[in-house]
């Protein structure tokens, strides 16, 4: 039977269809939103980097809907669908294929580089842009998957850029180190650092004493201390994630190990206001070759500014996460679109600049963005400065570290 209307009911619907009509503002502010999946280890082993990964991700939302959402797609906002990787790769593979199901425009994922190898490769399954934010191993971006993209450098870069300058750095002492001593975690990142450090630095006349591997999570490193306390090396290397990195470093103050220097690669800690603030007697004077923020930039320290009025450490997890959603937000932005194939193209091609990294211009060569690049740091009065290259530099090395 059909519903019969009276003229007070026609009259109101008119004019409320009318009013929507008149008014475009009322459909632009229903705009749907697009969803981008945040898949990231907020549990487990690796919970403290995950969680900053996490919010540097919705720091990302919150600045980009704040200034108007993706304005080509009529000030759509953006919305943040959170998962658990659990620390586990197959776990964050099944996030991620449930975030996609879920309607996940693109992902950004997944801080280890074990865990981004599973969600890269879930995603592209269904051609899911997938935007990686700390994950290094050059496999991510060396298996032909177009919907990958990397804006910070792999290991392979920045193990090649830090052997040149601790290079730089020992020789500007007047070389007084010969040997070193690596020190790294079992997985994908650890492992594959190392093996490119325990080849590169042979090359430039370091003894490589030994590489030593361990578990994560490992809780007691009073084993491995003593073995580098044997083997006495002029420099240590460890490449291991926060919590390990933490207690290694720890564990040769309290071992009283002596050595010329601490030099990370990619080092869990050693850049982390945290570790500095928290234990800085273990901090004091350790390098790394590690990602980092542009120190010279306004819009930089206006992120760490906000960063640090929620509470949070200014880390590498925190503004790599920022930049992915803000770098894939940018694609749809210039693809005036959602569609995923319209924002791998867009990806393909960027030549995004806001990134506030001490990076050249983007440019993406099988997913890898060329002009990335890495700095070092060294913990210096409780401070954590820049010391290469010159460009970026707030200090100048201090090598070899004072004894004591």
């Amino acid at each position: 039977m059909a519903t019969r209307m009276n003229r007070r009911g026609f009259l109101g619907t008119t004019a409320a269809t009318a009013g929507v009509l008149a008014a475009p503002g009322i459909l632009r502010a229903q705009a749907e939103t697009v969803k981008v999946g945040l898949v990231h280890p907020v549990t487990g082993a690796l919970a403290y980097s995950g969680n900053q990964c996490r919010e540097g991700a919705l720091m990302a939302i919150e600045d980009i809907n704040a200034a108007g959402g993706i304005k080509s797609l009529g000030g759509a906002m953006l919305e943040g669908l959170v998962a658990d990787s659990q620390s586990k790769p197959e776990v964050g593979a099944a996030e991620t294929a449930k975030a996609i199901e879920g309607g996940a425009a693109g992902i950004v994922a997944g801080y280890a580089s074990s865990i981004t190898l599973a969600t890269s490769q879930e995603a592209a399954k269904t051609n899911t842009p997938h935007i990686v934010d700390v994950g290094v191993s050059d496999k991510i971006v060396g298996r032909d998957l177009p919907n990958v993209f990397r804006l910070g450098p792999g290991y392979g870069k920045i193990a090649a850029f830090a052997v040149d300058n601790l290079v730089a750095i020992n020789e500007g002492a007047g070389s007084p180190a010969k040997s070193v001593m690596i020190i790294h975690e079992e997985s994908a990142f650890g492992t594959g650092t190392a093996g490119l450090l325990a080849e590169k630095l042979p090359e430039k006349g370091f003894e490589v004493l030994d590489v030593i591997k361990h578990a994560n999570p490992t809780r007691d490193f009073t084993n491995i201390a003593l073995q580098v306390k044997a083997a006495q090396p002029d420099i240590i290397i460890p490449a291991q994630y926060y919590n390990e990195y933490v207690l290694f470093a720890r564990t040769l103050r309290q071992q009283r190990i002596e050595m010329q220097g601490i030099y990370s690669v990619l080092g869990g800690a050693a850049s982390s206001f945290k570790f500095v603030e928290e234990f800085p007697e273990a901090a004091a004077y350790i390098m790394d070759c590690n990602h980092w923020y542009n120190p010279l930039s306004e819009e930089a320290l206006r992120r760490r500014a906000a960063a640090e009025e929620k509470g949070l450490y200014y880390t590498y997890e925190v503004y790599l996460a920022y930049n992915a959603v803000a770098l894939l937000a940018d694609a749809m932005e210039q693809a005036g679109s959602a569609d995923k194939e319209a924002v791998i193209e867009a990806l393909a091609a960027s030549t995004w600049d806001g990134h506030a990294m001490p990076y050249g211009p983007t440019k993406f060569v099988d997913g890898q963005n060329e002009g990335g690049q890495p700095v070092n740091t060294q913990v210096l009065d409780g401070k954590i400065e820049v010391i290469l290259p010159p460009d970026f530099a707030s200090a100048e090395a201090v090598f070899p570290m004072p004894k004591g």
